[in-house]
């Protein structure tokens, strides 16, 4: 598939419940309120946690007559012929209109990918210029990027997820000459430190080094993300008790300035679309930086 211009961050992991689809929704509002424009994609049929957010928020916005930012959404579905090729066929052809649709408009493009290995997933990885790992800060996550010495804590095995994402890489350069920026992602942090928290930080820098990936710090355990999720609203949106549908708290400033110092570690080239803005649009950007 050709490149674009817009800039594609995937959000990949293949175990469920690592924060994926809240990473991906509460990035791409994010960025809307930066004054970017943002498209997003999910293409997990099964779930559609990422695609449920969209709706909730469109009909949150709707029935409550408020102006909120709303990303273009697109959702693929899975294939269900008998055919295996011509199910790939069309889900690569389906894939591809969506991104065409974008891809000189849109600044970002933000996809959801499945908890489980599909020809999506594998799709949507390869075309990743950014690429997120939500892992739960535990041990037992940790199997989803590697197996570990139990004595030493060092990587002795792949996993299967690992190796389809150097695959990607791989892949991409031969392509473009451009590798994907992989950041894994620490995730549902504790509020206190612990033995377990510090072993898998330090199990996590051995095999970032192993692969050639980068770790950052990403959000903790907080309640505060299933109480917006029936809304679709973000820690992003303003501080109002009707907006939110509750009474705002010192965990949801607290998880807005995490998704902020996420959003710093990934290096996105904000900066550089931005500039490359028109004058106008590079106004209204800098408006809303100012006032978010």
């Amino acid at each position: 598939m050709a490149r674009r211009g817009v800039h594609v961050i995937v959000v990949g992991n293949e175990k469920g419940g690592s924060g994926k689809s809240t990473t991906a929704f509460h990035l791409a509002i994010y960025l809307l309120y930066e004054g970017f424009k943002v498209a997003s994609l999910d293409v997990d049929s099964r779930q559609q946690t990422m695609t449920h957010y969209v709706r909730n928020r469109r009909d949150w916005s709707r029935k409550h007559g408020i102006q909120i930012p709303h990303a273009t959404h697109f959702h693929l579905p899975l294939a269900r012929g008998d055919s295996a090729k011509e199910n790939n066929r069309q889900e690569f052809d389906l894939f591809r209109q969506a991104v065409a649709e974008v891809e000189h408009d849109a600044d970002f493009l933000v996809i959801d990918t499945p908890g489980f290995d599909t020809n999506l997933t594998r799709l949507a990885h390869s075309l990743a210029d950014t690429l997120i790992t939500p892992v739960n800060d535990s041990l037992i996550d940790l199997n989803v990027i590697a197996q570990f010495d139990p004595v030493t804590g060092e990587p002795r095995e792949m996993s299967h997820y690992s190796r389809l994402v150097q695959r990607a890489r791989s892949e991409r350069l031969s392509i473009d000459g451009k590798t994907i920026d992989w950041v894994l992602v620490r995730n549902r942090i504790s509020m206190l430190s612990s033995r377990n928290m510090r072993q898998v930080q330090a199990m996590l820098e051995r095999v970032a080094t192993r692969l050639g990936c980068r770790v950052a710090d990403g959000i903790a355990e907080r309640v505060i993300f299933r109480s917006l999720f029936p809304t679709g609203m973000t820690v992003f949106d303003p501080l109002d008790q009707d907006l939110l549908g509750g009474v705002p708290s010192m965990s949801h400033m607290s998880a807005r300035q995490e998704y902020r110092n996420l959003v710093a570690a990934l290096h996105l080239p904000t900066s550089e679309i931005a500039a490359a803005a028109k004058p106008d649009e590079a106004a209204f950007i800098h408006m809303m930086k100012t006032d978010v």
